[in-house]
């Protein structure tokens, strides 16, 4: 494979319009990448699913090169219908729209950044990967006390150009003192067999809010690994919630470091696996200062030979008296096949502290089903209507009300 990538790296770099300075850099993060390889079960945080193991089991002779200078036509029949939004389109990793028609222009401002001004070192071989291996780096900069008036859906795509193909992208957010950006990512990926690496970075200033929604539902045989990094400074606000339904193996990210007083942080997630899929969410946030918050709710419905973990950790430094963190996980097995996987850690350093956390597993209720079909159900509506409601209790924690009938409808939940 080392080969292969760096042969892959040698073309990357001839077809890039890059500086000297920027390639040695990303030999670096090359090099680490190649030292280190695919994470795998050894490390903790990869104990539950190993993907060096699923990639080499899913994909053939994965390809490292992806020609960034060839443009890609926009299929808007993946757009999201009667929501009116902002959008920025990934298609095969490179981006071919960013479109803020909904918005005042000179409040946002982006930047087309190189990895000479933006580099993160977070002992993550996936990351870099990224840093050695995505085009560009765009800058997307919400000013000071500005909102914007509608969402913002990040498309990601791909078409039969590329099969076995690792795509790395990423983007940076700044959300200006007292700003909102309300984010949609949108997986619309048709293509079979391709390993698709993001990572994106939240700054969020002080009184900013953040609410980003990440929706793979469509069924697809990709792999997905996606790393979201936030900071928080005073009395900020991000909110997270995950729907994982729809690749062959997606495992979602989030670091959030909780820097400034009064700051929260919520990450709601659902896990709707149908047969033979594998899906991770892997939470870590640190409490480093007084009176900060944090809520975590994740719930699993599995099907057959289908395997989901949660790995949550609460860390409260020392100084961060009055931290209140929560976090929770359940998960319904469908099959005896099924597999659901939790670890949940709190770290704690602070005496004045109001921490909880907790899992649980089990199959539908019999009785509860019994109960239904006595009053007029079948078999399948009883099952389909207790999943509904326990999974209506996460999609209930989104606080936007037009972006929660939204996803509603496209899980097709109904109250």
């Amino acid at each position: 494979m080392n080969e292969q990538l760096q042969s892959d790296f040698d073309k990357i770099v001839k077809v890039s319009k890059i500086s000297e300075k920027e390639i040695q850099i990303k030999k670096d993060f090359l090099n680490k990448f190649i030292e280190s390889g695919f994470p795998n079960r050894k490390q903790e945080d990869w104990k539950f699913l190993d993907i060096s193991q699923i990639i080499k089991k899913s994909i053939n002779d994965l390809s490292f090169f992806n020609d960034y200078s060839q443009t890609n036509k926009i299929d808007s029949s993946v757009f999201v219908k009667g929501l009116d939004h902002n959008k920025i389109i990934f298609i095969n990793g490179r981006i071919e729209k960013i479109d803020f028609k909904y918005e005042d222009q000179n409040k946002i401002e982006i930047n087309n950044e190189t990895k000479e001004n933006v580099s993160f070192d977070y002992n993550n071989s996936l990351i870099d990967l990224n840093s050695a291996l995505s085009h560009k780096v765009f800058r997307i900069i919400i000013k000071k006390n500005y909102s914007l008036k509608r969402p913002l859906i990040i498309y990601h795509t791909t078409n039969d150009k590329i099969k076995s193909t690792n795509i790395n992208l990423r983007l940076d957010f700044e959300l200006g003192e007292n700003s909102s950006l309300k984010l949609i990512d949108y997986f619309a990926n048709n293509t079979e067999k391709n390993f698709i690496n993001i990572f994106y970075n939240f700054n969020l200033r002080k009184d900013s809010i953040l609410k980003n929604y990440k929706i793979d539902k469509f069924k697809n045989d990709n792999l997905k690994y996606s790393f979201n990094n936030i900071e928080q400074g005073n009395n900020s606000v991000s909110e997270t919630f995950i729907l994982s339904a729809g690749s062959d193996y997606f495992k979602n990210e989030i670091n959030c470091n909780l820097n400034g007083e009064y700051s929260s942080a919520f990450i709601n997630g659902i896990f709707s696996l149908k047969e033979n899929l594998q899906h991770e969410i892997r939470t870590t946030i640190n409490h480093l200062v007084e009176n900060t918050k944090s809520y975590q709710l994740i719930k699993s419905v599995l099907g057959k030979n289908s395997k989901s973990a949660y790995q949550g950790r609460i860390f409260v430094n020392s100084k961060a008296q009055k931290t209140d963190g929560y976090q929770l996980s359940k998960a319904i097995l469908l099959d005896e096949t099924s597999e659901f996987n939790a670890k949940p850690e709190l770290e704690i350093y602070a005496d004045d502290v109001k921490c909880s956390h907790g899992s649980a597993s089990g199959s539908l209720d019999e009785n509860s089903i019994f109960y239904l079909m006595s009053r007029g159900l079948n078999y399948q509506q009883s099952k389909e209507l207790l999943i509904n409601g326990f999974l209506l209790d996460v999609i209930e924690k989104i606080t936007d009300l037009e972006i929660k009938d939204l996803i509603k409808n496209i899980i097709g939940l109904k109250e």
